[in-house]
């Protein structure tokens, strides 16, 4: 009796956890339905874009302390490309990608410091979507207003301390070309928060069949020997 009580404190604490986290992930979206991001998760040609893109527009601020550049390599890159195209800083190819703005700084300019971002895209997901559907709404839901420090504020995350870094991509760029933009950002954040994700779905895929076939080797096996049994 005491282990089904124990069971139910369980069951009830998980459904607790998981219904603030649900109206945490609301609140932060501000009742705004998140767009479905494209999942480009395997095209080598986006997750390099939109390294390129969080290099040049989101480490300014944000570090991925979590990911080496070397890490690079993985998605396509040649240690020269990340020493010529990713390296804006003194840093090595076997460092990790920590912002170059100074901590103190940027909590004096935006009044809290930049969360780091290796794992911010599934740290997000949640009942609205995947934290990549979250990131794609949020990077374009950026408005002008005037009110607000730095001049702009954000439909998914109201009153948000951070100004709209991809404003010049979107100023530039056309509507289609930006979402796309967007994509491949989102899609690179999301292989970042683990890089050897298609290496665990590739592995779990190959042990479901295993265990299959297994599965079937063993029924079979077992239905000859008891055949003659009767």
């Amino acid at each position: 009796m005491k282990i089904m009580n124990l069971a139910k404190k369980i069951v009830l604490g998980v459904a607790v956890a998981v219904g603030i986290s649900s109206a945490a992930l609301a609140s932060d979206a501000g009742g705004v339905a998140w767009d479905k991001a494209p999942d480009r998760l395997n095209d080598k040609e986006a997750l390099q874009n939109g390294a390129k893109v969080f290099v040049n527009y989101c480490l300014n601020c944000h570090s991925a302390g979590f990911n080496r550049y070397n890490r690079l390599m993985d998605i396509g890159f040649t240690e020269e490309q990340i020493k010529n195209e990713l390296l804006v800083t003194d840093s090595k190819v076997g460092d990790t990608m920590k912002a170059a703005i100074d901590p103190q700084k940027a909590k004096a300019w935006f009044g809290v410091n930049p969360p780091d971002l290796t794992v911010i895209a599934r740290s997000r997901a949640g009942a609205g979507g995947t934290g990549m559907d979250y990131l794609y709404t949020y990077l374009r839901g950026f408005y002008r207003d005037e009110t607000k420090p730095t001049g702009w504020n954000n439909h998914v995350f109201p009153n948000v301390g951070m100004p709209h870094a991809l404003w010049e991509l979107q100023s530039t760029l056309s509507p289609d070309q930006y979402d796309k933009t967007v994509g491949d950002l989102v899609n690179y954040m999301q292989w970042m928060a683990e890089p050897a994700q298609g290496t665990r779905k590739t592995l779990g895929v190959f042990a479901l069949i295993f265990f299959a076939l297994l599965s079937f080797l063993t029924w079979r096996l077992n239905a000859a020997y008891w055949k003659d049994v009767k």
